[in-house]
C-alpha cells in the first residue's frame, strides 16, 4: 500500500479494534497504540519526503491516481508537497497528545475514541487529497464527528454548542459545495475534459468572470472553518462546551482546514478571483484579528480567552494568505503549525487545571504555581510562547508574517498590517495578566492546597507539544526551506 493511504487505512484499523475493546483500559491502549503507530508513520513520510524531492521536482510527491466514480471523471487522487506533510505531522502530535490527555475519560471512552479517531480520519484525508470531490468528502468527515464529541461529552450548554457548530460549517460546506462545483464546470475552459484534479486544474485560464464569482464562496466555505470574521461566533462556544481532547483536535487541527483550503483551492486555482477580492477579505482577516485579541481580554472563562485568542491567532493566517507575498505566506504555514500546537497545549493545561479545581473562572484562581509546580511552569512557557518570545514557533511566525505583508509599497495594505501588528500587544496585555492572575500571587482558596501533581500521561501528551514548538523556535530553517520551496507553483499563478 501507498505511503499516504496508510494515513486513512491505519485510524480505520484502529477504529476497527475499537470496536472489539472492553472498558476505559483497553479503549485507550489501542488509541494509544494506533496514535503512536500514525506519529511513527509521519516521521517516515518526513524523512521519505526530503528524498524523494532530491530526485524529483514534481509539484507533489508519492501521488496515486484511481478512477472513483468515471461519469464525473472523480477520482481517489493523493500527494503532498512540504506544506501538506508539515500539517500532517502536526496532526499526529495533537492526536496521540489528545488521547494522552483523555486517558480517564470515564464516559463511553470506547465511542469517544472512535469518534476522535474518525475525525483525524478525515483531517488526514484532506491534507493528501488533490481531487476537489475526494477532498470535499473528506472535509465532511472531519467536521461531523464535531457534533457527537460536544454534544454527549461536552459540558455547559452542550447541545446549543454542537448545533450551532454543526449549522454554521455545515452552511458554509454548503456555499463551498457551490464554489468547487463551479470549478469543476470550468475545467474545461481550455477544451479538455471537466475534471476535480487540483494540478490539472492549475493549467486551466478559467475565465475572469467565473473567477470573481466562484473565489469568494470557495474563499468562504473554507474560511468559516478557519474562523473567519465575522463568522467566527461558532468557534468560542464550541470550545468552551467540548471536552479537553475535542478542543485540542478542534482548535490545533480541525481549523487548519480552513486555511489551508482557502491556499490550496481558492488561491491556487482561481489567483485572478483571488487578487480581485483580496482588499476585501484581507480587511476582514485584520479586523478578526485585533477583535479576537480584544474579545479574550475581556474575558474570565479561561476557555472563552483561549477561543477568542485563537480567532485573532487564525486570522492571522488568513490575513497573511491575502497579502500575496511569498515572505507571509511561509508565515501563514508556520504560524497554522505553531497555533496548532500552542493552542492544543493551553486547552490541555486548562484541562487540567479545570479537572483539578473545577472552575476556569480566573477570579476564582490564583497561586497555582506553588501547587503544581509542572503545570504551572508549563502554562509560563506556552503563554510567553503565544505572545511571540523568540525562541519559540510563534515568533517565527509572526516575523515571516508581518515583514512579508510589510514588503507591499500599498499604503492600503500597510495601514493594515500595522493594525494586525497592534494586536501583538492586547496579546502580551492579556497573556501576562492571565499568567500573574492564576499562576503567581497569594493561593486564593485554601481548598486548594492540596491538589494533585500533574501525571505522567498528563506529562507525555504536554511534551509531545511542546518539543515542537521549541524546536520551531530555536531551528526554523529547516521547516522554512520545506514550505518555501513549496510556494513557488502557488506564486507563479497568483504573484
Amino acid at each position: 500500500m501507498d505511503i499516504l493511504s496508510l494515513f486513512v487505512v491505519v485510524p480505520v484499523l484502529t477504529i476497527l479494534a475499537l470496536v472489539f475493546t472492553k472498558g476505559l483500559k483497553q479503549a485507550r491502549q489501542v488509541s494509544m497504540v494506533g496514535s503512536i503507530i500514525q506519529l511513527g508513520m509521519a516521521v517516515n513520510l518526513v524523512i521519505s519526503y526530503f528524498k524523494e524531492k532530491a530526485i524529483n521536482d514534481n509539484i507533489m510527491v508519492f501521488t496515486k491516481d484511481l478512477v472513483w466514480f468515471e461519469q464525473f471523471n472523480i477520482h481517489y487522487a493523493i500527494g503532498v508537497d512540504g506544506i501538506s506533510v508539515a500539517l500532517i505531522v502536526l496532526t499526529t502530535i495533537v492526536v496521540l497528545a489528545g488521547v494522552f490527555i483523555s486517558w480517564k475519560m470515564p464516559d463511553l471512552p470506547k465511542e469517544f475514541f472512535i469518534s476522535l479517531l474518525v475525525l483525524s480520519t478525515g483531517v488526514y484525508g484532506f491534507f493528501i487529497s488533490i481531487d476537489l470531490f475526494t477532498m470535499f468528502v473528506f472535509y465532511e468527515i472531519a467536521v461531523i464527528p464535531m457534533y457527537l464529541l460536544i454534544g454527549i461529552w461536552g459540558s455547559g450548554p452542550k447541545e446549543y454548542s454542537a448545533m450551532k457548530l454543526t449549522l454554521m460549517l455545515m452552511g458554509a460546506s454548503a456555499v463551498l459545495l457551490v464554489g468547487v462545483l463551479g470549478i469543476y464546470f470550468n475545467s474545461n475552459a481550455d477544451g479538455g475534459a471537466l475534471t476535480f484534479n487540483i494540478l490539472e486544474i492549475s493549467q486551466v485560464n478559467i475565465p475572469f468572470e467565473a473567477q470573481k464569482l466562484f473565489f469568494p464562496l470557495t474563499f468562504i466555505g473554507f474560511a468559516v472553518l478557519g474562523a473567519l470574521f465575522p463568522f467566527h461566533t461558532w468557534s468560542p462556544d464550541g470550545h468552551a462546551s467540548a471536552p479537553t481532547a475535542v478542543s485540542m483536535l478542534h482548535a490545533g487541527v480541525l481549523m487548519k482546514l480552513g486555511g489551508y483550503g482557502v491556499f490550496r483551492v481558492a488561491m491556487f486555482l482561481l489567483p485572478e478571483g483571488a487578487m480581485h477580492w483580496d482588499w476585501f477579505f484581507i480587511i476582514l482577516a485584520a479586523t478578526g484579528v485585533v477583535y479576537g485579541a480584544f474579545g479574550a481580554i475581556k474575558q474570565t472563562d479561561l476557555k472563552y480567552i483561549n477561543a477568542y485568542a485563537s480567532v485573532s491567532h487564525l486570522g492571522l493566517v488568513l490575513f497573511a494568505l491575502l497579502t500575496l507575498n511569498k515572505t507571509a505566506w511561509n508565515g501563514a504555514i508556520i504560524q497554522s503549525l505553531s497555533h496548532g500546537l500552542l493552542t492544543a497545549m493551553f486547552f490541555a493545561l486548562i484541562g487540567m487545571v479545570y479537572g483539578r479545581t473545577h472552575t476556569r473562572d480566573i477570579n476564582k484562581l490564583g497561586g497555582l504555581m506553588k501547587i503544581m509546580p509542572f503545570i504551572g511552569a508549563i502554562y509560563v512557557i506556552t503563554g510567553m510562547a503565544y505572545l511571540g518570545l523568540p525562541g519559540f514557533s510563534g515568533f517565527v511566525a509572526e516575523m515571516n508574517i508581518f515583514v512579508g505583508a510589510f514588503q507591499n509599497p500599498d499604503t492600503f495594505q500597510r495601514v493594515l498590517t500595522i493594525l494586525a501588528v497592534s494586536s501583538i500587544v492586547v496579546t502580551a496585555v492579556y497573556i501576562l495578566r492571565l499568567v500573574g492572575k492564576i499562576m503567581m500571587g497569594p493561593l486564593v482558596n485554601d481548598d486548594f492546597a492540596n491538589l494533585p501533581k500533574a501525571t505522567w500521561y498528563e506529562k507525555t501528551g504536554i511534551l509531545l507539544l511542546l518539543i515542537p514548538i521549541v524546536a520551531i523556535g530555536v531551528v526554523p530553517l529547516w521547516l522554512s526551506d520545506m514550505i518555501m520551496a513549496s510556494l513557488d507553483p502557488f506564486i507563479k499563478g497568483v504573484l
